[in-house]
Parts: structure tokens; C-alpha cells; sequence
């Protein structure tokens, strides 16, 4: 399968994820759930700070090697699938299905980006 997203446009996408994510639970209406509010800030801090430590075109200080940065990626995008079951939300349908679709985004993302390291 050929991949379609460069390392420049991937760092577009985690810098358009984190605000997103983050307002994620008054925008879509959960944030009377303080589990799942938590956890799509800390998802949301976690995916910034990576971003911004990255060896990519978008890192601030470029330490985390590129291939290093997809692999948590993946972490967090089965983090967030499972979250809704492992942490009691699962009933609440808006954060359920937020944190469903958080983590196919990034299944999708990670799987569609070309993961050639930076020099």
C-alpha cells in the first residue's frame, strides 16, 4: 500500500489534533463525564508534547526520532479505542464514540504515513 502522507503533513495533522481533542468533550457535549474530559486533555497534552519533540519538519526540538513518534501513535490510538471500556464511559455514547473515532483517526493517520525518518 502506498503511503500517501509525508512526515511534513503529518505534523499538520497532530498540530490540528491536539486542539481538537482537547475541546472535544464541550464541543460534542460530554464534559459532564470528568473521566473522559480528562483523558482527551492528557491525549491531547501527550500527542503536543511529542509533536514538539519530534525529528520531524514541524518539531520544536527535534529529539524523538520520527519511526519513534508513530509507534506512540499507535500506543495512544489503542489507548483511546479501549479507554471507553477500561475506564467506565462506555455507556456515555458522545464520549464512547469520540474516543472511538480519536483512535481510528490515528490508526488511519499512522497507517497512511510514509515513516521515513528525518536526517
Amino acid at each position: 500500500m502506498e503511503q500517501p502522507i509525508s512526515r511534513k503533513q503529518h505534523g499538520i495533522a497532530d498540530y490540528s489534533y491536539v486542539p481538537l481533542v482537547a475541546a472535544a468533550p464541550s464541543l460534542l457535549g460530554f464534559d459532564d463525564e470528568p473521566t473522559a474530559t480528562r483523558l482527551a486533555r492528557i491525549i491531547s497534552g501527550g500527542v503536543l508534547a511529542t509533536s514538539l519533540l519530534t525529528r520531524y519538519e514541524l518539531g520544536l526540538w527535534k529529539i524523538i526520532p520520527f519511526k519513534a513518534h508513530l509507534a506512540a501513535d499507535a500506543t495512544v490510538s489503542a489507548f483511546s479505542l479501549a479507554a471507553p471500556w477500561l475506564f467506565g464511559f462506555s455507556k456515555n455514547k458522545r464520549a464512547r464514540n469520540t474516543f472511538l473515532a480519536i483512535g481510528a483517526f490515528g490508526v488511519a493517520v499512522g497507517l497512511m504515513t510514509r515513516p521515513d525518518d528525518m536526517p
